[in-house]
């Protein structure tokens, strides 16, 4: 299939031209104009978005390991431009995940049409600080368990992409070291100082969870965490561009902070999509109420968005609209290892893209070439 009269995403930014699926796949991406090819008006053609973190959509939760909940997850997250997605779970016990980690290899294989690809899984938890748990469930803390996490990665064929780890507790720069040969290790839900988290990226963590959120602030004489992450170039942050997680300023602050190096994500929860009202999360309730999720006492429980919001909301906050969608897309790619099959426009590449308005609202999406 041809589609022509296009502004399309490539690696060096917006081209004017279009683009030819074959087989699922782009099989050409070219400048200037064709005289035949579907007609796309002039629209902006923009990669697939990728989310490597999202806990649920449309009322299901990765963690429940139900594989229809999982299914309808998919699909609202593929109509939202949300084309590949790595399920993320909580912290829980071991059996609950190996569990809910069987329903993500059983979507890979077998995806129905219509829904996003699993191209992964987050594994948040339970190696976290009591102090920074957040919205995880602290009677399932852990400390860092390379036994078990190599168990339940194995168990999932290794489709575990990222797993998450408090600095500060004990083993979790040996953990680090063991960890980020199978996978890339994050630094999450800590409340570690400048050189307990320097130790763990050292030791090879090059990820950030959701910056700003679960984590000490900057102090010019603490700079903790965040000062640790920033100066090492091959460290990628996490950002939840909703405008509630995180002040549209903190936002501008993060992409000149992490240049080149932020990864948009949702941190979305089962209420995704879904209206006002009384939830679960990780074995506790959570209330949704005007867009904001939080548990009984408040705290924040991760967000009520969709990564298609949250990168457009970053480009109203004054973010450049390139850097914005890369954010969205081939950076979160690469962070899962999977950036030659998915993240941009390039022949080759699964024929995953969103066909959107100059403002980037979305018009129409695809999944292998196949409108969703």
């Amino acid at each position: 299939m041809l589609y022509t009269n296009a502004n399309v995403f490539t690696p060096s930014g917006f081209v004017k031209g279009g683009f030819s699926v074959e087989n699922g796949r782009f099989a050409e991406v070219f400048a200037g104009e064709r005289d035949s090819g579907a007609d796309l008006g002039g629209a902006r053609v923009i990669p697939g978005l990728v989310d490597i973190h999202t806990h649920g959509a449309a009322g299901a939760d990765f963690s429940d390991g139900d594989p229809e909940g999982l299914t309808r997850m998919a699909a609202q997250l593929a109509k939202r431009g949300v084309t590949s997605f790595a399920p993320t779970s909580m912290t829980l016990p071991y059996e609950t995940l190996e569990k809910a980690f069987q329903t993500a290899v059983q979507l890979r294989e077998n995806r129905p049409a219509g829904c996003a690809r699993v191209v992964g899984i987050h594994m948040e938890g339970p190696f976290f600080s009591e102090k920074k748990k957040g919205a995880q469930n602290g009677a399932y803390l852990k400390l860092p368990d390379p036994d078990g996490f190599r168990g339940l990665y194995e168990g999932c064929g290794g489709l575990v992409r990222i797993v998450d780890v408090a600095p500060e507790l004990p083993g979790a720069a040996a953990f680090a070291e063991g960890a980020k040969e199978l996978c890339t290790v994050s630094v999450a839900h800590t409340d570690a100082t400048y050189d307990e988290a320097a130790a763990v990226f050292d030791a090879g963590a090059r990820h950030l969870t959701h910056l700003f959120n679960a984590m000490p602030p900057i102090h010019h004489r603490k700079p903790g965490v965040i000062g640790a992450a920033s100066e090492r170039e091959n460290v990628v942050a996490e950002l939840i561009c909703d405008g509630l997680h995180v002040h549209p300023s903190s936002v501008r602050m993060a992409f000149k902070l992490f240049p080149g190096r932020v990864c948009l994500i949702s941190d979305s929860l089962r209420c995704c999509g879904m209206p006002d009202g009384e939830y679960e999360l990780g074995g506790q309730r959570v209330f949704l109420s005007g867009g904001v999720a939080r548990l009984a006492d408040g705290t924040i429980a991760g967000a009520a968005s969709d990564l298609y919001s949250d990168m457009r909301n970053a480009v109203a906050f004054g973010i450049a609209c390139d850097e914005a969608i890369r954010a969205a897309t081939i950076l979160p790619a690469r962070e899962i290892g999977r950036a030659d099959e998915i993240g941009s426009i390039e022949v080759g590449k699964l024929a995953d893209f969103v066909v959107c308005g100059e403002d980037l609202s979305a018009r129409a999406v695809y999944i292998g070439g196949v409108k969703v």
